[in-house]
């Protein structure tokens, strides 16, 4: 047995039993017993490891009934230990009705050097019967790697991968896990990093990505991402004699290059062969010179000049066909570069408010504002001296229209026309100071009031109208160290024309007597307490433990709750008599009844459907030396239920019982 209490809860009896120490027990002829009382489950001999090693040997797997493709068993198979560093599993599932899936975990750990595990799933899911008129058939995939390098191993290279890719329904034919099932994402991120300590350049980087949704069927690539980066070198710094620093010594000035392949497309395109044709990719280098100079002592002033160079594999040509009166673009394979330029200057401070308050619990309020005014010039390289602009005809009655020969550059291309922008922004912070009573060594309490509201918005000196952009609010502040609050919106200072379909030049101000009209805005509020949230004695900076058996153990307090709710509201891009609301809820919470009983919750509600959205119910029953877990979907596409009872040592976590029942069904494209 073990259990370890004085009369144990269970054993497992014999009447030969051989102990082999640290390696293994083997029985003969077995049956298992509660408190000393036989039960009718025997065994014809019985094997248990009695060792901290690793060793070979069977998955049992588990059973059950699905109610679209059968009885099954699950997770069965084959545990091979190939060394002490790496571990192999090769486990499947096989329904009644056709349906099966094969799965592979490679494990791998070669301390304070690697690690990481390479999880390999591929099946077929079958619904209904061969001949019957709702049978479908749909091949499902999926892969996961893990790799992380120790960060002692060697600091100036390091290698990591996080990868998941497979065919978008693969979740939700498979996963009884919460999370992976309400996921409509997969992303991957392979990275090498280099870093010098000495020498001219400071890093350099190359990655893989991978995106997808599971929702729309689109994916991105890019293959490869590579940068190269060098130190900031402050030249006149270098060359000076003044044991004063001078204002140029501050003048500094860095080169960066990026190279990237890339592709957006569905994931039944991404095969094909017009593919390769379809990948965007290029090379920028970067020169970035900057100062920041002390003005007038309390505003800093930052002047920079950038100058960027492009390289392309092909460029865009675009003729106009008098026969058949039809416009032809054509990509034309041809190394094609392009250099532009942009200066600018910001100005910037902060400004000090301060209300004490001598005979209060409030000692005082504080605010801090950070005005910001910069200016931005990009200069006009449409003229025909440059060559990255063409003229084509584009329609009988001669009109012309100018094009850029880079237009699907994945850099975009130099600017056709002359901007001078003013950027103006003013963020502000506010909080309190209260006066602590308690002896304790710190005599005062900060409290943030609000963590910051900023707006902003931009003039463009060049445009001949509608110079002002819209004007950005956002603010964010945590209450009471429980509620999360933040907010953002976009104001057009423009009125629109009588149709209401684009800005004309008339403000708001002038036409409707107010500064600005709202287009757009998002608030999201976010509730989180537990037991503790109001205790006098909660120590803030404490993380919570994470325990290793989730299932167990993820209720680690006696009980929390937590809720979500997001509003956004969008008027579209110009148009002002469209607009759209979107709304969102999910809350969850987990409560300790007892010492042994458990329970949790998830669940949210679909303001567009009026229902509730995906929802779960977890129970967890402490048996001393058994567990008891209840998992229940009670509705929605995913609607099941499974019950374990299962001894707690890891020694014999196959003997328990288990009941499972579904009632979804596989979903085909």
């Amino acid at each position: 047995t073990t259990c370890d209490a004085e009369k144990p809860h269970f054993s497992i009896r014999a009447n030969k039993i051989k102990i082999i120490p640290g390696k293994k027990i083997i029985t003969g002829p077995a049956y298992l017993s509660f408190f000393r009382i036989p039960t009718p489950l025997i065994f014809p001999f019985g094997y248990f490891p009695n060792n901290d090693k690793k060793s070979s040997g069977l998955i049992i797997p588990s059973y059950g009934e699905s109610a679209n493709m059968g009885f099954f068993l699950k997770d069965g198979g084959y545990y091979l230990t190939v060394s002490e560093k790496m571990d192999l599993s090769l486990k499947s599932d096989i329904y009644t009705q056709g349906s099966w899936n094969l799965k592979s975990l490679l494990r791998y750990n070669n301390r304070y050097k690697y690690s990481g595990n390479l999880n390999l799933s591929y099946g077929n899911m079958k619904n209904s019967y061969v001949g019957f008129p709702d049978y479908s058939e749909k091949k499902d995939f999926n892969i996961k790697w893990s790799h992380k390098q120790d960060q002692k191993a060697n600091p100036s290279l390091t290698f990591s991968a996080n990868v998941e890719a497979g065919s978008s329904t693969y979740h939700r034919n498979n996963s009884y896990d919460d999370n992976e099932y309400l996921k409509n994402t997969m992303s991957s991120n392979i990275n090498l990093s280099k870093s010098w300590s000495d020498g001219f350049f400071n890093n350099l980087n190359l990655s893989l990505r991978h995106s997808q949704n599971t929702s729309n069927k689109n994916i991105s690539l890019t293959l490869p991402d590579v940068s190269l980066n060098s130190k900031r070198v402050y030249p006149f710094k270098l060359i000076g004699n003044s044991a004063k620093t001078q204002w140029y010594d501050k003048i500094s000035i860095q080169y960066g290059m990026n190279t990237k392949n890339t592709i957006s497309t569905t994931d039944s395109l991404l095969f094909t062969k017009n593919s390769l044709s379809k990948f965007r990719n290029g090379m920028t280098h970067n020169i970035p010179i900057s100062s920041s100079i002390k003005v007038l002592k309390y505003f800093t002033l930052t002047p920079s000049f950038n100058l960027t160079e492009r390289w392309y594999l092909n460029r865009i040509e675009k003729t106009w066909n008098s026969n058949d009166s039809t416009l032809t673009t054509d990509t034309i394979s041809k190394f094609t570069r392009a250099h532009d330029y942009n200066l600018s200057t910001g100005l910037n401070t902060k400004i000090y408010g301060l209300v004490e308050f001598k005979k209060s619990k409030i000692a005082g309020i504080r605010h801090v504002m950070s005005p910001n005014i910069s200016f931005t010039f990009n200069p006009d390289f449409s003229d025909e001296k440059y060559d990255y602009y063409k003229t084509v005809q584009i329609n009988e009655n001669g009109e012309t229209q100018n094009y850029s020969i880079m237009e699907n550059g994945i850099y975009g291309s130099p600017s056709n026309r002359e901007s001078g922008t003013i950027n103006f922004s003013l963020g502000n912070i506010l909080d309190m100071k209260i006066r602590n009573n308690k002896d304790t060594v710190e005599t005062f309490k900060k409290i943030k009031l609000i963590e910051s509201l900023g707006i902003s918005s931009s003039y463009n000196i060049f445009s001949d109208s509608l110079n002002f952009s819209n004007i950005r609010l956002n603010a964010r502040t945590r209450l009471l160290n429980i509620l999360d609050i933040t907010f953002s919106s976009d104001y057009d200072p423009y009125v629109t024309n009588t149709d209401r379909t684009n800005r004309i030049n008339q403000f708001e101000l002038s036409t409707n007597k107010r500064l600005a009209r709202l287009k757009s805005f998002t608030t999201s509020i976010g509730l989180s307490i537990n037991d503790k949230s109001f205790s006098a004695d909660k120590d803030e900076n404490k993380d919570e433990k994470k325990e290793e058996d989730e299932n167990r153990d993820f209720y680690a307090i006696p009980w929390d709750l937590s809720a979500n709710y997001s509003l956004t509201y969008d008027k579209g891009h110009n148009i002002a008599t469209f607009a759209d609301t979107t709304q969102s809820l999910t809350f969850s919470g987990n409560l300790k009844i007892t010492k042994n009983w458990k329970i949790g919750f998830r669940s949210g509600y679909d303001f567009d459907e009026k229902e509730l959205t995906y929802s779960s119910v977890d129970i967890y029953r402490d048996l001393h030396c058994w567990e008891m877990l209840f998992h229940w979907i009670p509705l929605g596409y995913h609607q099941s239920y499974t019950l374990t009872i299962r001894v707690k040592a890891a020694a014999l976590r196959d003997l328990k019982y288990e009941k499972k029942k579904d009632w979804f069904t596989p979903e085909y494209d």
